[in-house]
């Protein structure tokens, strides 16, 4: 017996004493993670669709310095503060890719 773990009926530590066993990962720990075949068929989809109408207003709110309105934008469309601030970013780090390309 341990010093940690009695074995005895009564107490906070009651119970036989037995040793952990590790468990497995669940595949549901690895839900929405990306993989690499998905962003490379993300990336090729965004290359010939292009941008939605909406994304292309959020692009020139930005490049205008209206932060704020794009976030409104944003949010409006996609209905919730997080997604909006995400898109927001996305599309900030989109015109920054472009201006560097130039």
């Amino acid at each position: 017996m341990s010093a940690g773990r009695p074995g005895i009926a009564v107490g906070l530590q009651k119970g036989h004493v037995v040793t952990k066993r590790e468990k497995t990962a669940r595949p549901a720990a690895r839900k929405g993670r990306l993989s690499k075949r998905v962003k490379l068929v993300r990336d090729i989809v965004r290359e010939v669709a292009g941008q939605a109408p909406y994304e292309k207003r959020l692009m020139e709110l930005l490049k205008v310095g209206k932060d704020k309105r794009a976030l409104k934008v944003a949010k409006r469309k996609l209905g919730t503060h997080k997604r909006g601030k995400a898109k927001r970013e996305e599309m900030a780090a989109l015109l920054r890719k472009m201006a560097a390309k130039k």
